[in-house]
């Protein structure tokens, strides 16, 4: 049977402009990085999805690779509807998508995206100009597993569940790196900019190998890594895992965004992040220069992804 879920959850799912997707990677941790909701869903058939484009990212490889994600969501700001509601909301399941979605599917999207992005630009240079960015849109949708829902943004205590039971053992530490697990790039320079921050997830991969996804605040960093404050159910030990810190504005507007790769040592509710790598943005806090500057990464990462054959891969 679909799984279903509650009108106070729905009512998240529904309205939320932006939410955390976490995905899978071969090494056996989590990435986590920000993606559009715009309120996809369908509690009859147990399902809520997402949009993307073929010009961003690699999402759309880690899924192709192992259709399991988890997607959290977890901010109010600039959404649809009545947004009082403080719950942290993670959605996992198996996601699928075609990448060359037909004329009716792009209508959708465009459909559904306006009360949260509003009327998409038109006319003969902004067809041109964006057509990577929205014609290339791809749709994800996720068959739900189960849904979690706490009662504050900090996911502390016991969730609401829908759907199959939690994992009743805690996953397993995991085997370090090769490498190492200390920092390979700058875990100062990581954590100050992760606490200037709004929003901050943290990503791995669950005793049933779906993705979650927790809130962490950031204590302090150093030169040795950033230490977080974390929910209590984190599990315990080491592992890899995946770190996000982003902000944004209605429309998305003023975008910002800094997603990590690393290891993570959790006692308690105190965990110890060594980031591996790093990858950031900011976008233009100007609608026109934002539109612009969509057009031409998408553009690029479109034209990158078909010269590498990473396009033809999806299928």
């Amino acid at each position: 049977m679909p799984v279903t879920w509650s009108d106070d959850v729905d009512a998240i799912i529904g309205g939320d402009l932006t939410c955390g997707l976490a995905c899978l990677t071969p090494a056996g941790g989590a990435v986590v990085t920000s993606v559009s909701p715009f309120g996809i869903r369908d509690r009859e058939l147990g399902t809520v999805g997402f949009t993307t484009s073929l010009g961003f990212g690699r999402k759309l490889e880690h899924i192709r690779d192992d259709p399991r994600v988890a997607l959290a969501f977890h901010a109010r700001e600039h959404g649809v509807g009545d947004r009082p509601d403080p719950r942290f909301v993670l959605v996992q399941g198996e996601a699928r998508f075609d990448p060359h979605p037909d004329r009716a599917t792009l209508d959708e999207i465009g459909t559904v995206s306006e009360p949260f992005m509003g009327a998409p630009k038109t006319g003969r240079f902004w067809g041109r100009w964006l057509h990577a960015y929205y014609e290339d849109r791809v749709l994800v949708t996720v068959t739900v597993t189960r849904v979690l829902s706490w009662p504050s943004s900090n996911a502390e205590g016991e969730p609401e569940v829908f759907g199959a039971p939690r994992p009743e053992a805690a996953a397993a530490p995991q085997s370090p790196p090769k490498k190492g697990t200390g920092p390979r790039v700058d875990a100062a320079r990581i954590g100050e900019r992760a606490a200037r921050l709004p929003h901050l997830l943290l990503a791995y991969r669950d005793a049933d190998r779906y993705p979650v996804v927790a809130p962490a605040r950031v204590i302090d960093a150093d030169a040795d890594g950033v230490r977080l404050r974390v929910p209590a159910w984190v599990p315990p030990g080491g592992r890899r895992a995946g770190l996000l810190a982003h902000s944004y504005r209605a429309q998305l507007v003023g975008l910002e965004s800094r997603q990590n790769s690393g290891w993570l040592e959790v006692t308690g509710t105190e965990a110890h992040y060594a980031p591996h790598t790093e990858f950031g943005f900011r976008a233009p806090a100007n609608k026109t220069i934002l539109l612009l500057a969509n057009g031409f990464l998408a553009r690029r990462g479109l034209a990158k992804a078909r010269k590498e054959g990473r396009a033809a891969a999806l299928g």
